[in-house]
């Protein structure tokens, strides 16, 4: 048995996924894509659920490897669109199930409400207001590039979607986070 990796690391971009190994180049993948795509999920969504997040993306990307076509996009721009799109999912269900709950009782209501002003206050960034405000298409562009390090080409490959788009996107994002910072 060598210690030789399944494919030489210049391959790792866009490796056959239906090789004789996919377990051994899984692995690789893993190991050089699983901590900067957690890195970039708690940014966007917290510790707790970003561990969670990363190992469906692999577990979803193990599922669907048939799928995957190296010409078509870097593997890396695949995982971080699966992830992106675990997100999406997570926050959705997230909403829904927030609206569901009844009201909270007046008076518990207030100690709640102060208690997540406490936690807001604490966790807020300078722009955690207006990210919030984006559209999630515009906040998904900007923090791919700007928290995962992807460049517009890998974003419209994550995204599915023209890098002209990416670019536009990006844009008008700029242009409101710098009108809302010359506000502040």
């Amino acid at each position: 048995m060598t210690d030789e990796p399944a494919e030489p690391p210049a391959r790792l971009d866009r490796p056959d996924l239906g090789g004789p190994d996919p377990g051994r180049t899984f692995g690789l993948l893993f190991d050089r894509h699983a901590a900067p795509l957690r890195h970039y999920l708690v940014r966007r969504i917290g510790e707790s659920v970003a561990d969670d997040l990363v190992s469906e993306t692999f577990l979803i990307a193990w599922n669907q490897r048939h799928r995957y076509d190296p010409v078509r996009a870097a593997v890396r721009s695949w995982l971080y669109g699966i992830a992106t799109n675990l997100l999406r999912r997570h926050v959705r269900d997230e909403v829904r199930a927030l609206r569901a709950q009844p009201a909270p009782d007046p008076v518990d209501g207030h100690a709640v409400r102060v208690a997540e002003q406490v936690d807001a206050q604490t966790a807020a960034r300078q722009l955690a207001g207006p990210l919030a405000a984006l559209a999630a298409g515009d906040r998904d562009v900007l923090l791919l590039i700007a928290w995962a390090g992807l460049d517009t080409t890998e974003v419209a490959e994550a995204l599915d979607i023209p890098a002209g788009t990416v670019r536009s996107r990006l844009h008008r994002v700029r242009r409101q986070l710098r009108k809302e910072a010359a506000r502040g």
